[in-house]
């Protein structure tokens, strides 16, 4: 049971800040649990979604260069991952997008966020940032973005997977937090998406959840080159509190199969004169 409890007013509602027993801090965003921190331990992860992140992200650069990494995290919250990367990746160059300014200045004051160049937070939104991305000028993109429970949808079209795509270098990844239900369609539709515009798919998540037995997250991975499940990320993988598997291209695209991809309406295109969605 939380210690105490403050709560705040932001652009988006009312942010709750959970004091844990263990020093450790829940963020909570009109009621949705969002980030988990520790002050002073930036590399303590205890959402598991973002531990198989890290898995896979810190497997793809094994060989490096880490310390000149250009990450970008679209979605901000308490800024989890940009505080692991920043302090486990040193030199890495982390860039935060978050829709709500009056979150943004209470993660600089509440969560010991490290400030710019290691973590810069931009206040925007996610997909008229993305449209806006200069080709080839990241490594790493973390989608994490929710209204409620929810993936605002332009964050989910092909024209924005085509956006990401192209501002990633050539061994660039995305990866996005995926809440699917049972039947996994949210994550069927995404995935079919995604094969039209990237030419390597794969995904991570526990075997219950992967098995479309109950809501959950799912790690959906878009690259430019081959990913595979090494050894040292299997096992990775296995030791976490929840133990989690890598899929392969080929289960990626069979979901994929069964999925719808989403498009942006004709008159919301970036080339058009309006705001995005």
């Amino acid at each position: 049971m939380a210690e105490k409890s403050e709560f705040y007013e932001i652009d988006t509602g009312i942010a709750e800040v959970l004091h844990e027993p263990d020093g450790s801090m829940v963020l909570l965003v009109n009621g949705v649990p969002s980030s988990h921190i520790v002050p002073g331990d930036p590399e303590r992860l205890d959402f598991e979604y973002m531990r198989w992140m890290v898995d896979f992200i810190d497997d793809v650069y094994a060989a490096g260069p880490k310390d000149k990494a250009r990450l970008t995290h679209l979605g901000g919250a308490a800024c989890t991952m940009p505080r692991y990367f920043a302090h486990a990746w040193k030199g890495s160059r982390n860039t935060v997008v978050e829709i709500d300014s009056e979150l943004a200045v209470l993660a600089r004051e509440l969560f010991d966020v490290p400030r710019a160049p290691a973590v810069k937070i931009r206040v925007g939104e996610a997909r008229e940032e993305t449209d806006g991305f200069k080709p080839a000028t990241r490594d790493v993109i973390i989608r994490d973005v929710f209204t409620s429970a929810t993936t605002p949808r332009n964050l989910t079209t092909v024209e924005f997977y085509g956006a990401a795509r192209a501002s990633l270098s050539e061994r660039g990844v995305y990866l996005a937090n995926c809440g699917s239900h049972a039947d996994l369609k949210e994550a069927k539709d995404e995935l079919a998406g995604m094969v039209e515009v990237w030419p390597h798919v794969a995904a991570i998540a526990d075997p219950p959840m992967l098995k479309g037995r109950r809501y959950g997250n799912i790690v959906l991975i878009g690259a430019n080159q081959p990913v595979e499940a090494t050894p040292e990320l299997t096992r990775n993988l296995l030791m976490g509190a929840v133990p989690a598997q890598f899929k392969d291209e080929a289960w990626a695209r069979s979901l994929a199969a069964q999925g719808v991809a989403r498009r942006d309406p004709e008159d919301c295109k970036p080339d058009t004169e309006g705001p995005g969605v």
